[in-house]
């Protein structure tokens, strides 16, 4: 009696089996082809637009440019990167000095912007330099790793050391010390005036010579001058040599002659080897000085991993640019399309990419959109300073500053290349696009030390920094490129750096794809990849 419905209730329960669900397909190839030009050129607009103010930190401009960078976040579905909050507050100091100074070294006195500059990082309103011993030091470089230090057995607390600029690689290439005309950190200036502090001197000052700078006196004098951004310390800096200073090749020379010594030759003896000399003169300078406090902002944003969500990497760009000048005629407004709206853009977009992912990766994935690049990588240096992700599970750094807007290009500017394994990722997400790997042009430049990346780098987080190179995709690009980029490079922090509608962002999209591939393939890695042995940084 009781078969059939037995019969009935069994088929159905076949029926209902949950079958074996269809295996997920990785969309990564859909998810890196839907990165485009559209949604770069609506956040480039947005950011670099006259409503924006030019994003200089701690105004309006600053606030408006965290309201939106903190919303997409939201709607992309990344968590707050700071406990419950998107952003980190960085205190930051302004400096000016009077200009109205005068540099005494032996019987020679140098004016201000036209044979010196000079000022303190010190929280100080007077810092004076009395009578303080003139040492040249070489280059002024401690490397133990190219058995390189011209301070060797010299004492120089309470004293002025002369500095070259550059490393000695620029002027002797085919030498087996340091890297050739390729710059390491000890030719940057930043790394001199630390390196001096720690050993104790009063003052430093570097002599400007403009080949081995990259740069003419002009911009040392115009950057130097005015307001001078920093971060606030506990101890006011007061670790920080007093006087941080500059002198031009002509003033140099005086300053050796005086001494009865030849500037060129002692150059070269500093070229040949570790190098130091008493110079048997004495230097004074006072500068007065007047200082404010302020409170900008990073923003950071997390996705979470999957197995190991405490491992991150980070991808940075920064936010800021230089504001507006109200005592200028006509346009005030320091849009910064090209620096940095490319590159915020660029994380934006690369932000989307990764939310669209159907297989999480196994590692997080954080943005960190940083402020005060422009005034010396401050947002940067303060993260890297006062980390939220340990830097011990910081796996590395990918850095977008300054995207092409060129145009498609065949090869990938490697800036500082040779210093990380990360470049293997780089040449493998390459070949997909059947690009191939370049140096970037001007290496002498020490172009690896001018962004944020650079404050991963120092410490120890090992920091890829690529873009478009040079070599243009097809002649109709060339054509556009060489028209363009006269305007991109005239326009470099001026009023003029606007958007663009006939601007090809192509490259941008190509190059976001390319870091996103990197990316994808770090965060979805156990490995972690290392500095190569002739990199000046390590993991600490």
């Amino acid at each position: 009696m009781f078969c059939l419905p037995m019969t009935l209730a069994l088929s159905a329960c076949q029926d209902k089996q949950v079958k074996d669900p269809a295996p997920v397909v990785n969309n990564f190839i859909d998810v890196y082809q839907g990165i485009n030009t559209d949604d770069l050129k609506k956040h480039i607009k947005i950011l670099a637009s006259d409503e924006f103010e030019g994003r200089l930190p701690t105004t309006i401009g600053e606030q408006k440019t965290l309201d939106y960078l903190v919303n997409e976040f939201k709607q992309l579905g990344y968590q707050p990167g700071n406990g419950d909050s998107y952003l980190q507050p960085v205190e930051l100091i302004e400096m000016t000095a009077d200009p109205d100074m005068t540099m005494t070294i032996g019987e020679n006195s140098f004016a201000y912007k036209e044979g010196m500059m000079a000022s303190t990082s010190r929280e100080q309103t007077k810092v004076e330099l009395k009578n303080s011993e003139l040492v040249f030091v070489g280059y002024g470089i401690n490397a133990p790793e190219y058995d390189w230090n011209d301070y060797q057995g010299l004492d120089v607390k309470g004293k002025t050391v002369v500095i070259l600029v550059n490393d000695p690689g620029f002027e002797n290439p085919q030498g087996d010390k340091f890297q050739g005309k390729t710059m390491t950190y000890y030719g940057r200036w930043t790394y001199k005036y630390e390196e001096a502090s720690r050993q104790g001197a009063e003052a430093a000052i570097i002599v400007h010579e403009t080949k081995p700078a990259s740069y003419g006196w002009t911009v040392v004098a115009n950057s130097w001058s005015g307001p001078q951004y920093g971060l606030v310390s506990k101890n006011g800096n007061s670790d920080r040599v007093a006087v941080e200073g500059w002198l031009t090749t002509e003033a140099a020379q005086k300053v050796f002659a005086d001494a009865g010594l030849n500037f060129a030759a002692e150059k070269a003896k500093a070229v040949a080897g570790p190098y130091n000399k008493n110079l048997g003169l004495d230097t004074s300078v006072t500068i007065n000085n007047s200082f404010k406090k302020s409170i900008s902002n990073n923003v950071i944003a997390t996705l979470h991993g999957s197995e190991k969500p405490d491992e991150h990497l980070i991808f940075t760009a920064h936010w800021d640019h230089l504001g507006k000048d109200e005592t200028k005629d006509g346009d005030q407004i320091y849009n910064g399309a090209h620096d940095n709206a490319t590159g915020t853009a660029a994380a934006l977009v690369m932000a989307q990419a990764y939310s669209e992912l159907n297989i999480k990766p196994k590692r997080s994935t954080t943005f960190l959109i940083v402020t005060a690049e422009e005034q010396g990588l401050l947002g940067s240096k303060y993260y890297s300073e006062h980390p939220i992700i340990p830097l011990d599970k910081t796996v590395a750094n990918i850095n977008m500053d300054a995207m092409s807007v060129l145009g498609k290009t065949k090869d990938v500017a490697v800036i500082g290349m040779g210093k990380s394994e990360l470049e293997t990722y780089l040449e493998k997400a390459a070949k997909r696009q059947d690009r191939y790997l370049v140096q970037e042009g001007r290496p002498e430049a020490g172009y690896y030390y001018r962004s944020d990346h650079f404050s991963f780098a120092k410490q120890g987080v090992p920091a890829l920094y690529a873009k478009g190179g040079d070599e243009p995709i097809d002649e109709e690009t060339a054509v556009y490129r060489k028209r363009t980029n006269v305007i991109v490079t005239g326009c470099y922090h001026q009023v003029c750096d606007k958007f663009r509608e006939n601007w090809d962002l192509s490259g941008i999209q190509q190059d976001a794809q390319l870091l996103f591939e990197v990316g994808y393939d770090l965060v979805s890695s156990d490995d972690w990849p290392k500095w190569k042995a002739t990199s000046e940084f390590q993991r600490k």
